[in-house]
């Protein structure tokens, strides 16, 4: 497709949501009765102007990726006959994102001169790292519609580490260079929190809440900012003590014991019934946790809370990164320290950008982590026959078998046929818990523990703006939103590389993400909460999330003098109904259990010349753990290799 043009009427909105509504059938594939959009994109990836990081309206798991996926889960998948492509490969990997494009590229590492199929159901490579690319005004404006950024609560692994300087990205170096994290601060501009009327009674943003500046915010200074919050007295007076007092809360439990209860109730339990807080405060709280793990404070243990950042055990001797979900261990909480942290303007997207560069030479110009920012895809080139790596779009697996002693099909649909390739191997690098439907000769035991993935829904949405003027009068850079429909949103970071820069002067065009991730709070499990979260989604029309865009960012900013209909150029809706990758939580999960028991590693086991990745597969929504996996699978492949 072309660029989107600058509309020219002051209130239209760019928006190529063009398969929403549309329908055919996947003659002799799928049950008559089913009906799916368009079966990923109507035209092929070599069409003239096909570049899907300009397209806007819903996106991440759009119209046409998924739901044939969803019938062969439910039973109502038809197969017939595959057409045989004549093709064979020495590895297919199934799934484009950082975890199969690694895979493909280790495989390749070891072997290379192999030939490489990767197949991917999304009408663009990356999986979740997706790219927002947006022309306002002339500006392209850059931001990621999935994995945000190169951050992990663990040192990367040599494998990860490794890969991160074969594509030439050094993060501490790029973040030094690349990133102006003190542009908004120095702008004048704050966080701020909104409430909103529904939730607290009235509408009510306060600049400087939500994010303070000094090291440690002192009682007066918070009380302050809570003056003309809509809370009671009480509320606020229990909201100063959780942020500001260094109360022991357990006081005769030793560093350990404390840690032990802390991992074993939620941080709502530890404010009502240990810190003893009005129930009024719960609802500040609630939401602030749904950023990092998909849950609300009701789901998530009080000792990961604390080391995401929540107050209140200021005063308890514990080490914030001593956590039982955050990337250590459970049993003793040992402290490893994290990764180097840089955002690429688009997220991730530039890294998966980067491995397809190294893999299909030719495909994206240039050589530098800096220059893959604005390099243009050549989608044309990706599955080109006679090439050793082809990146076939739109293609979604459907059954993946050991066809023979040295042989692994795998059938995929694309458009509106069923087509069937052959390799001496293959990585399942997509969604494990899509595994059992794909692989249906599974042992049991494996099936059931694939299924125990669920993966954690959520929403980036993408907003540009003709201006931000709004935010420059009233002081803000990022809002919480306590009630919100997004329990977030922010203006774009400040950067600088490869030539592209935002954020330009507040008159000019500006991207802003909002936040959300749906779940049941209340659930029985942790995995109920995320079910219902993912059918919520599933079932939300790209009209309800414009209307919640629209109604919260006038409610919000309108003091500021904001107007939806003349300031928003456009709106993507990065959709993820499988998002993070499950992580296991005490509350829900057992811990002692041998490492090698737990469902992840249980379910990512070999069967014949099929091997697993993916993050899933780590039980770690973290880019190093979908690069770690993927390395995995590979090395047990080609032990596999060997050995036979």
């Amino acid at each position: 497709m072309s660029k989107p043009s600058t509309p020219k009427a002051p209130g239209a909105i760019l928006r190529r949501d063009l398969l929403q509504g549309a329908a055919i059938t996947v003659a002799a594939t799928l049950a008559p009765e089913l009906a799916y959009a368009a079966a990923a994109e109507a035209e092929p990836q070599d069409a003239p102007g096909y570049y899907p990081p300009e397209r806007t309206g819903m996106r991440g798991s759009h119209p046409g990726s998924f739901e044939a996926a969803h019938a062969l889960r439910d039973g109502r998948f038809k197969t017939s006959d595959a057409i045989e492509t004549g093709e064979t490969f020495d590895l297919i990997v199934v799934g484009g994102g950082i975890s199969g494009l690694a895979a493909a590229h280790f495989w390749r590492k070891a072997h290379p001169n192999a030939k490489v199929l990767v197949l991917d159901n999304h009408d663009d490579f990356g999986g979740h790292a997706k790219r927002n690319e947006v022309v306002v005004d002339g500006q392209t404006l850059l931001m990621n519609g999935g994995t945000l950024l190169i951050d992990s609560p663990r040192p990367y692994s040599p494998v990860a580490a490794g890969l991160m300087s074969e594509l030439g990205v050094d993060p501490l170096a790029l973040s030094k260079t690349c990133e102006r994290r003190d542009f908004y601060r120095e702008a004048g501009l704050r966080p701020a929190t909104f409430f909103d009327a529904e939730t607290f009674g009235a509408d009510k943003l306060i600049v400087g809440l939500g994010g303070f500046e000094e090291a440690e915010p002192t009682p007066d200074g918070i009380a302050a900012l809570l003056a003309d919050a809509p809370l009671s007295p009480a509320v606020r007076a229990d909201i100063v003590r959780i942020e500001t007092a260094k109360i022991d809360y357990l006081p005769g439990l030793t560093t350990a014991q404390k840690m032990d209860r802390l991992s074993r109730i939620s941080y709502r339990d530890f404010l009502l019934d240990i810190a003893k807080v009005d129930p009024g405060v719960i609802p500040y709280y609630q939401q602030r946790t749904h950023a990092e793990f998909g849950l609300g404070i009701d789901g998530e243990p009080a000792l990961d809370c604390w080391g995401d950042g929540l107050p209140g055990c200021q005063g308890m001797g514990l080490d914030p990164q001593n956590t039982t979900r955050m990337g250590n261990t459970a049993a003793g909480y040992i402290s490893t320290g994290g990764s180097p942290r840089f955002h690429f303007p688009d997220g991730n997207a530039s890294v998966a950008r980067l491995l397809v560069r190294k893999l299909i030479p030719g495909v994206l110009p240039g050589s530098t982590a800096q220059d893959i920012v604005l390099a243009k895809c050549n989608y044309a080139a990706l599955d080109q026959p006679g090439a050793n790596v082809r990146l076939r779009l739109n293609s979604l697996a459907i059954h993946v078998r050991n066809s023979g002693p040295q042989e692994v099909s795998v059938d995929y649909v694309s458009g509106d046929k069923l087509y069937r390739v052959r390799a001496a191997r293959a990585v399942l690098a997509c969604y494990n818990m899509m595994i059992p439907y794909l692989a249906p000769e599974l042992p049991e035991a494996q099936k059931a523990a694939l299924h125990q993935g669920v993966k954690i829904p959520l929403v980036y949405t993408t907003v540009a703006l003709r201006n931000w003027r709004a935010f420059a009068r009233l002081g803000v850079s990022s809002v919480m939103a306590p009630g919100g429909y997004f329990s977030s949103f922010s203006l774009n970071p400040a950067e600088t590389i490869g030539g592209y820069s935002t954020p330009g002067s507040p008159d000019g065009p500006m991207l802003v993400r909002m936040v959300r991730t749906p779940c049941l709070p209340g659930a029985p499990t942790e995995r109920d909460q995320h079910r219902a979260g993912r059918a919520e989604l599933l079932a939300t029309p790209f009209s309800t999330f414009e209307h919640h865009v629209r109604d919260q960012l006038g409610r919000a900013l309108g003091a500021g003098g904001f107007d939806a209909d003349k300031d928003i150029a456009a709106i993507i809706v990065n959709r993820w109904p499988h998002g993070y990758a499950y992580e296991y939580n005490p509350l829900y999960d057992p811990w002692d259990i041998a490492p090698d028991q737990r469902p992840n590693v249980i379910g990512r086991q070999m069967f014949g010349r099929i091997a697993i990745a993916n993050s899933d597969a780590g039980a770690q929504a973290y880019t190093d753990s979908a690069i770690d996996q993927a390395y995995r699978a590979v090395t047990e492949l080609m032990a596999h290799n060997q050995a036979s």
